[in-house]
Formats: structure tokens, C-alpha cells, sequence
């Protein structure tokens, strides 16, 4: 035994062994995926409500109706004015589905790749 190796039974400060650590690992990709599933649900549903809202021809100058639109802005800045129609209901619903459906893709495909980790 030469002077570097470590002593038998030698463990590293606070370093798990064993079957302990790839459960740790385990699960926190999961903690990580459920958080990035949760904020792609969220976006998704954002842009979904301001679908709704506009297709059910809310009041646009209610304080939420404001908050909402807003905010699919903020998600659909990348989208806007892809498609281009007369019709403006289904204006909306393409430039601001199309961000929704690519959230909750990408963001469920990140998440499953984390779990299978």
C-alpha cells in the first residue's frame, strides 16, 4: 500500500456510497423533472387561457383578462405573426397554440429524458 491510498474503511466527508447516492440522484432528476414539467404546464396553460378568454370575447380591460394576455405575450413573443389570417379567431388560436403545443413537447421531452437518467 503506497502513502496516497486511503486507509481501509476510508469514506469521504458527506459523499454517500453504496446504493444510497443513485437513489439521491434518482431522485432529485425527478424533483427537477416534475419542476420543469410543472413550469412548461403553466406556460402552456397560460397560452391556452388566453385563447379561451379571447375566443369568449372577454373584457380586455379587466385587470386579469390584462394579466393574462400579457403574459402569453411574454411566451408567445417568438410566434407572433407566423400566421397571418383575416379571420382573427383563428389568427390567435395558431399564433399562440402553436407556443403552447411546443412548451408542453419540449418541456415534457426534457423532463422524461431527466427521468430515464
Amino acid at each position: 500500500m503506497s502513502n496516497i491510498d486511503p486507509a481501509p474503511g476510508y469514506q469521504a466527508y458527506n459523499q454517500p456510497s453504496g446504493p444510497e447516492r443513485p437513489v439521491r440522484q434518482q431522485a432529485t432528476a425527478r424533483r427537477t423533472a416534475l419542476t420543469v414539467c410543472t413550469i412548461a404546464d403553466i406556460a402552456a396553460g397560460l397560452l391556452g387561457l388566453w385563447i379561451l378568454l379571447f375566443l369568449l370575447d372577454a373584457n380586455q380591460a379587466n385587470v386579469f383578462v390584462e394579466f393574462v394576455r400579457g403574459t402569453a405575450d411574454l411566451l408567445a413573443w417568438w410566434s407572433q405573426d407566423i400566421f397571418t389570417m383575416d379571420t382573427e379567431g383563428l389568427r390567435v388560436v395558431l399564433n399562440y397554440g402553436l407556443p403552447a403545443v411546443m412548451y408542453l413537447l419540449i418541456g415534457h421531452g426534457i423532463a422524461a429524458r431527466l427521468n430515464r437518467a
